[in-house]
């Protein structure tokens, strides 16, 4: 079983790597790294607690949301999906990126207490 997914994940990374663009792939590197602070968080509070709960949860909050925000960015930005977004530029789906995480974080900070 293992010798036959090696060849199709090479396969999958040779093509991601060929046929994707530069900013999606910089996407990709931060969902990446959202998606393991997200674990992360919930590991630590498996093994250590939640005692500062509220703490948890808006850290936890903060990672699951920003992946989602970032998710739409990524779809918006993919020039496979221009016929889906003609309306929103790259340049509006950033802002739009931009302006959703600052009201985010605001929200995020005020739960903190």
């Amino acid at each position: 079983m293992a010798a036959q997914a090696l060849p199709v994940l090479q396969k999958l990374f040779e093509d991601y790597q060929k046929t994707t663009p530069q900013k999606l792939k910089i996407i990709d590197a931060y969902m990446t790294y959202i998606l393991f602070t997200g674990i992360f968080q919930f590991v630590y509070c498996v093994l250590v607690g939640t005692f500062p709960f509220n703490s948890f949860l808006s850290g936890f909050i903060s990672t699951v949301t920003s992946f989602v925000l970032a998710s739409c960015l990524r779809m918006q930005v993919n020039p496979e999906n221009r016929t889906e977004f003609k309306q929103v530029s790259p340049e509006r789906a950033f802002a739009d990126f931009i302006f959703a995480n600052l009201v985010l974080h605001l929200v995020v900070t005020n739960f903190l207490g």
